[in-house]
């Protein structure tokens, strides 16, 4: 039985791993319910409840990236409050789309906010650019915070 639980609690970080990329996939939940069921499958003798509530937090945080990235891109660029909403609002939105959605997103939605504001295009062209680099700096940290919560839980496993 214990190595059932364990193909199953790598197949869900391996899932997990490529859901930090693909919006179809939730992919910090599906690390962290790989890395707790590889804890049940030892016993929790070796990762206990204090390292997984800090993988649990660090999981919690990429989301947390997921809708504050695209925003904090277009604040660099003196953009509108509304420019900043609209990116969130257009990272929402684009989830719907798949990838396509995720990539034109961000970038959509504070262009259409900054219009809504100041009607001159290069301006909110320029808001829209901001805002996507935003998101992919944002999918970066999620993806060190995903590699960190295995690290974690790796060392704890391994080397304590």
């Amino acid at each position: 039985m214990d190595v059932i639980l364990w193909i199953v609690a790598l197949a869900l970080v391996t899932i997990g791993i490529a859901g930090i990329v693909l919006p179809a996939l939730p992919g910090t939940v599906l690390i962290f319910a790989g890395l707790l069921l590889a804890a049940w499958a030892d016993g929790f003798t070796r990762v206990g409840w204090p390292t997984l509530v800090v993988i649990g937090l660090l999981g919690a945080a990429t989301h947390l990236v997921d809708f504050v990235a695209a925003a904090w891109g277009t604040s660099r660029v003196g953009a509108s409050p509304r420019a900043a909403i609209g990116a969130g609002l257009g990272t929402l939105a684009g989830l719907l789309f798949g990838l396509p959605g995720i990539i034109i997103g961000p970038f959509a939605g504070a262009v259409l906010g900054e219009l809504t504001v100041h009607r001159d295009y290069a301006r909110a062209g320029k808001v829209g650019l901001a805002a996507w680099i935003g998101f992919i700096a944002g999918t970066v940290v999620k993806v060190g915070l995903a590699f960190t919560m295995i690290a974690i839980f790796a060392a704890s496993m391994f080397l304590f």
